[in-house]
């Protein structure tokens, strides 16, 4: 059959290879099997991931200064349960919460010192606007952050409040507060960031 076959299609046609003997799981043709780089197949999934992942959130508060004060460690999400007007208020994208952080007592998670103002047409049942309001965590993860926060210097800080696919939620990271040069040092690395892609840019505009 290979001599009848065109001299274009000989080059690429091979006969098909005898099936495995078997039972024989150890003679596998890796050969035929494309070769990746440990990142070239998993990045676009990733990539995929997080854009479906954007796509479903609406940031309604953030932390900015918490990366400048803390030294950042372990991150989870957090569901929280909120009343009727404090859920309005948070669509319109109000609340603060630079001066919040999260407790377990009781063996629950609490986000306290959060700051979600009253909603306008609210009327006498509105919500306290720096009540405590508790965390959806599971056992598993109220246990490690109890853990964690046991150790010296150790708390807990919401990063982000959000909605993702229409729940609120709330990032909340374990965090170490930061002495006063490990401050000064942070505040140069990011002025060095800062100016190394202001002269990055300006290449780039002296290029075109």
């Amino acid at each position: 059959m290979h001599e009848m076959l065109p001299a274009t299609i000989k080059e690429r046609w091979s006969p098909p290879r005898p099936p495995n003997p078997p039972g024989d799981r150890k003679s596998v043709e890796f050969h035929d099997l494309q070769r990746m780089t440990g990142r070239s197949y998993d990045t676009c999934t990733v990539n995929a991931d997080k854009k479906k992942f954007d796509e479903g959130v609406k940031i309604v508060a953030q932390n900015r200064s918490a990366s400048y004060n803390y030294t950042l460690l372990d991150h989870m999400e957090a569901g929280l349960v909120l009343v009727g007007t404090e859920v309005k208020t948070l669509r319109e994208g109000k609340a603060t919460i630079r001066e919040a952080y999260a407790e377990i007592r009781a063996g629950e998670a609490w986000l306290v010192n959060c700051h979600i103002p009253e909603y306008q047409a609210g009327g006498p049942r509105n919500h306290d606007p720096l009540r405590k309001r508790k965390l959806l965590l599971n056992r598993r993860e109220i246990d490690r952050l109890l853990i964690q926060v046991q150790q010296k210097g150790m708390t807990i800080v919401p990063m982000k409040l959000y909605f993702r696919d229409s729940r609120a939620k709330c990032e909340l990271a374990i965090a170490k507060g930061k002495k006063f040069h490990d401050r000064r040092e942070a505040e140069r690395n990011k002025e060095a960031k800062r100016e190394a892609n202001e002269e990055i840019a300006r290449r780039k505009h002296r290029g075109h």
